[in-house]
């Protein structure tokens, strides 16, 4: 045990350390036999000085810090617990603070700590890419430079695999860069042409019916052999987007498509695995990419979640009127 020194004592464990430490282990040895096995180790405590301190009423910054524990517990389970610091820092100004009182950071990096919160780590995720065959004439229009002043200017397509007690299942994702929402996505059990197809159909079937106009959006995408079959090509024409496809086998330039199937891998299916097979993982993927558009936050948006940042760039530019399907 280690903490600051109380007056009194030139080194050892503060006394608000060893009363907690004591608070935690006095039902199975007992109170007296603890104060005498840290009183014998250096660290002196006599029983009624532990009674004598529990029975003193607790500080405002105790109470405080008790009420902020909660919360952030609260907002951390909510939230998939996958929210480091930054996050919960402004998940929690977004709630007005707790009870009305802001939150220092450095606040809620002591508590959090002291909780045994923090966010979840990504790795890099394998590469799956199988090239099509033949020559691809289709251009890079994005150049790595994944930046848009609208919704559905462009698009970052790309999958990736899980595994899962039944054997591989496969995801794929499409993401809007302007508002990073995940505007189509399907999970298969193998990589045929149809698993991106089906995830383009309902990105397409989604925008238009909200009104949105796709003429002139890019989609970008590697040159995975799914990407160049001539029903998914065609299939961006007759919605009058424009194909756009990185050099083979340079993850970079796809960079944010990847982005995402790392977070994924992160934030649901190894926090939240092993998964029995396809089933139960798309009932999850549903909930979460239903959370990861309304309510995860986004640092590169100013920490609001996707939807709203799309919403409030329709506030200030009304989109057409919604199609009726």
């Amino acid at each position: 045990m280690v903490g600051t020194a109380s007056p009194g004592r030139l080194y050892g464990p503060s006394l608000a350390l060893i009363v907690e430490y004591i608070d935690q282990h006095k039902d199975q040895f007992g109170v007296e036999p603890i104060c005498a096995v840290l009183t014998g180790m250096g660290a002196k405590i006599a029983p009624s000085t532990y009674y004598a301190r529990k029975a003193r009423p607790p500080s405002d910054r105790a109470v405080r810090d008790q009420a902020v524990t909660a919360k952030l517990r609260e907002v951390h389970a909510r939230n998939y617990g996958v929210y480091g610091i930054r996050k919960m820092y402004a998940a929690l100004a977004r709630l007005g603070g707790v009870n009305g009182v802001p939150v220092a950071r450095c606040t809620i990096q002591r508590l959090m700590k002291a909780a045994g919160l923090k966010g979840v780590s990504r790795r890099k995720t394998p590469r799956t890419t199988v090239a099509g065959k033949g020559i691809d004439t289709r251009a890079d229009h994005v150049k790595r430079n994944f930046t848009a002043t609208a919704p559905d200017q462009l698009w970052v397509a790309d999958f990736t695999y899980v595994r899962t007690l039944s054997g591989w299942v496969y995801a794929a994702f499409i993401l809007d860069v302007f508002s990073r929402k995940i505007v189509g996505w399907r999970l298969s059990r193998n990589m045929r042409t149809d698993l991106a197809l089906d995830a383009l159909q309902m990105a397409i079937w989604a925008r238009q019916r909200a009104g949105r106009d796709l003429s002139g959006l890019i989609h970008h995408s590697d040159r995975g052999v799914q990407y160049v079959d001539v029903r998914y090509t065609a299939r961006l024409e007759e919605a009058e987007a424009v194909a756009s496809v990185g050099s083979k086998g340079d993850s970079y330039d796809n960079a944010m498509a990847e982005a995402l199937n790392s977070v994924y891998k992160a934030e649901l299916v190894r926090n939240l695995g092993p998964w029995n097979g396809i089933d139960d993982l798309e009932i999850a993927t549903t909930e979460y990419i239903d959370w990861y558009n309304n309510d995860r936050l986004h640092e590169a948006l100013g920490h609001v979640p996707p939807a709203e940042h799309e919403a409030n760039y329709y506030t200030k530019t009304p989109a057409t009127e919604p199609i009726t399907v």
